[in-house]
């Protein structure tokens, strides 16, 4: 199986849970955060749907300033924020399908002005700064919306909600 295939049966499966926990955002809950020192709902929301931006910033480029800072959309709704991962998703995906194994092998760099962050393998990339950063913020956000009463749903096996 080539890396893009694995790549792609991941990225399909995860992005299942994803969407159903994004789904479960409360509008009227948006603004909420549990610290002060932690993001907002919608904030920790409208991060884990722009994250499948960094396969298309992994495979159509050779690396990334983070002093260039980014554009992010606003969000208003919980359809705003399925919306954008649906985007996100849909647009990774199909790079995936096209992308080759030397590609996926080609050295990635992250730095921050003349500051190198990092450098790895395109594939590398996609899978840490991608897919686990998305699965540890998708983490994150259940324990958000348990403590505001949402029940959660199925990710790997059943929730004390749906049994």
């Amino acid at each position: 199986m080539s890396l893009s295939k694995a790549l792609l049966a991941e990225l399909g499966f995860e992005s299942e849970s994803t969407r159903k926990i994004l789904l479960r955002i409360p509008d009227e809950q948006l603004g909420w955060r549990p610290h002060e020192k932690s993001m907002s709902l919608v904030q920790l929301a409208r991060h884990i749907a722009w994250l499948p931006t960094w396969i298309k910033m992994a495979i159509t480029q050779t690396e990334h300033d983070l002093s260039t800072g980014f554009v992010l959309p606003e969000i208003k709704t919980t359809g705003d924020v399925v919306a954008l991962f649906e985007e996100k998703i849909t647009e990774a995906k199909k790079l995936l399908e096209g992308v080759s194994d030397e590609t996926l092998n080609e050295i990635w760099t992250l730095r921050k002005g003349d500051t190198v962050m990092f450098q790895l393998p395109k594939k590398a990339v996609i899978r840490s700064v991608s897919f686990n950063h998305s699965y540890h913020h998708r983490g994150q956000l259940t324990v958000y919306l348990r403590l505001l009463g949402v029940p959660l749903p199925n990710i790997y096996g059943p929730t004390a909600d749906e049994q």
